[in-house]
């Protein structure tokens, strides 16, 4: 793993934010979950919330019953302990994500705010996969869908998860968003921003660019779906997503599903590990799609 430096900075009197690198990366994003997870294991008394995000992560803590001092000598002494592990492995899920890649709905918005894109004579797709120098819409779709994905953090709006792509960083897709927001965005748009992909849990504004649209429920405030426990939030830190292309059919078989309340996104547990991770991306990324393609066989 690679050496981190973190530094702990006071946010106010109840905030401690630690930044462990400068730039995204797979070591510094396992890094923080690993302490953030930990720390949450400890159930510590003062502790209020752990907010872990792409590089960093915030804890929000009562000082009477924990003072600044000694929560940040927690967490360096967790940091020390997860940087000596030898073979670093997190216990996680692979999640199967079914996504109707340019759909009529995210196309139907992009097209009434061509004036805040970048290229207003093309799609969001369209353009996505020109400056990333594939030759087609569907050999995009097919990089997108095809590698794993990481999420990182939860948030901007409820249950809206941010995802990393696990593959080496030459072979990063990068988006940049609009030049100016949108007011709408269909729920559940998958969209891109930088080297992020994120799912819109709920409908509003959004600056990412709009690929697709997924069935499947992440945010649910009415308690509709066994998927979703009592956060009302699907997704976490750590989990492992695979986008599955789908054609408009089977796109309304799971709508019906998800509109009737039965719908369930498929699930298998995990244990990740980094290191095999790092020395073969496309090997070890063959497996995780080999098992989500087996739960899925069995769902």
């Amino acid at each position: 793993m690679k050496t981190l430096t973190p530094r702990y900075s006071p946010a106010g009197d109840e905030f401690l934010f630690v930044e462990l690198d400068e730039e995204m990366s797979l070591d510094a994003f396992f890094m923080g979950l690993s302490i953030t997870s930990r720390l949450r294991e400890m159930a510590l008394p003062g502790v209020v919330e752990i907010c872990p995000a792409n590089a960093s992560f915030q804890v929000c803590f009562d000082p009477d019953q924990l003072p600044l001092e000694t929560l940040t000598g927690i967490l360096e002494r967790l940091h020390r302990e997860v940087a000596a592990e030898e073979a670093p492995t997190l216990e996680t899920r692979i999640i199967d994500i079914p996504v109707l890649y340019n759909d009529p709905w995210t196309h139907e918005v992009l097209m009434r705010f061509r004036e805040r894109h970048q290229t207003p004579d093309t799609t969001d797709l369209e353009y996505a996969a020109r400056i990333n120098g594939f030759d087609s819409i569907d050999a995009f779709i097919r990089a997108h869908a095809g590698a794993p994905w990481f999420v990182s953090m939860i948030g901007f709006v409820a249950g809206l998860p941010f995802m990393y792509q696990m593959i080496a960083r030459e072979r990063q897709i990068q988006v940049p968003k609009y030049l100016r927001p949108r007011t709408d965005t269909p729920k559940q748009t998958v969209g891109y921003g930088g080297c992020f992909t994120a799912v819109y849990s709920v409908r509003g504004a959004g600056g990412y660019q709009m690929f697709g649209i997924t069935p499947a429920p992440i945010y649910d405030p009415e308690r509709k779906f066994s998927h979703i426990d009592d956060s009302m939030v699907f997704f976490r830190p750590g989990d492992i997503v695979m986008f599955r292309s789908i054609d408009r059919d089977t796109y309304d078989q799971l709508d019906a599903q998800a509109q009737a309340g039965e719908f369930s996104i498929v699930t298998t547990p995990f244990t990740f590990e980094l290191e095999a991770f790092m020395a073969d991306h496309d090997a070890y990324n063959a497996t995780i799609q080999q098992r989500i393609m087996e739960a899925l066989d069995a769902h």
